[in-house]
Parts: structure tokens; C-alpha cells; sequence
């Protein structure tokens, strides 16, 4: 679908960001990688914690860029991590792959099972979700100084 055909179905919405909500949002993603390095919680916990940042972050973008989903909508995930390549250009194609895979385990840690998550995942995606912030962060440099804090350093 075109953009145009999500905003007419409704699950997309045009939406003016300001840089204190990016802000706040940044430092969500921050605590939720925080939050998914403590150990005394489960592998499926920290799992969900870690992706929790990951589609914060993406949301940054979304938002970034004129936009927001209908957050009760079913899919808002999936299509937040679907739209990355549109904003961030074809690089964020693999990206947005790895983490609507991450979407999916989520959903069963969730929502159908325990013990799904493994530490060997645990620690990709971490490593994953901590290189988008990166990324997002000299994304809205670039792309929205407007939206950027000068210091942004993630």
C-alpha cells in the first residue's frame, strides 16, 4: 500500500511532531534498553523490553516525518516497522525484515508461551536496537534539524 491508501484507511494519520516529544521518546527507548539488561527478569521479558525500544524508536521516525499510526488499531506495530524504508530510505529494509521477525517472537512470548526468547537473541537484538538509535538519531539530524536536540547523544 502507498502511503495515501493508509491515511485513507485510517491506520496512518498525519501528525506535527515537536522536538520535546521526540525527546520524550528518545528517553523511552533509552530506559526500555536499560530496563532490558536487567537479569533477574525473564529472557522473554527482556525480549519484549528491548523490542518495546526498538519500535519507540521507529515511532520517532514515523512521527518524525508527519506521522503516527492509530495506536488501537491491530497492526500498528507492523506497520510502523514497515514504513522505516519509505522515511529512512532502502537501507532500512533489512531492518524493518529483522524487526517485524522480532514482532512475531514478541507477539508468542507474549501473548502464547513461555521460554521463547534465547540469550543468543536477547543480546542481537540489543546490539540491534542500540545501533538504530543510533542511526535514528543522525537520521533526524540530518533529515528534520528542526525536530534534533543539539544534544542528542544517545
Amino acid at each position: 500500500m502507498l502511503l495515501r491508501d493508509w491515511l485513507a484507511s485510517g491506520d496512518l494519520q498525519q501528525w506535527s511532531a515537536t522536538r520535546e516529544e521526540l525527546d520524550r521518546l528518545f528517553e523511552i527507548a533509552g530506559r526500555d534498553l536499560t530496563d532490558a539488561a536487567v537479569s533477574d527478569l525473564s529472557l522473554d521479558r527482556r525480549f519484549a523490553t528491548a523490542y518495546e525500544a526498538a519500535l519507540v524508536l521507529a515511532t520517532i521516525v514515523l512521527r518524525a516525518s508527519g506521522y503516527r499510526t492509530r495506536g488501537s488499531s491491530s497492526g500498528h506495530h507492523w506497520l510502523t516497522f514497515a514504513l522505516l524504508p519509505e522515511f529512512m530510505g532502502p537501507g532500512a529494509e533489512p531492518r524493518s525484515r529483522y524487526l517485524q521477525a522480532c514482532r512475531r517472537k514478541r507477539h508468542q512470548a507474549t501473548y502464547e508461551r513461555a521460554g521463547v526468547a534465547t540469550q543468543i537473541e536477547l543480546r542481537e537484538l540489543v546490539s540491534e536496537v542500540k545501533s538504530f538509535q543510533h542511526e535514528v538519531s543522525d537520521w533526524l539530524r540530518t533529515a528534520h534539524p528542526g525536530l534534533a536536540s543539539p544534544q542528542e547523544k544517545p
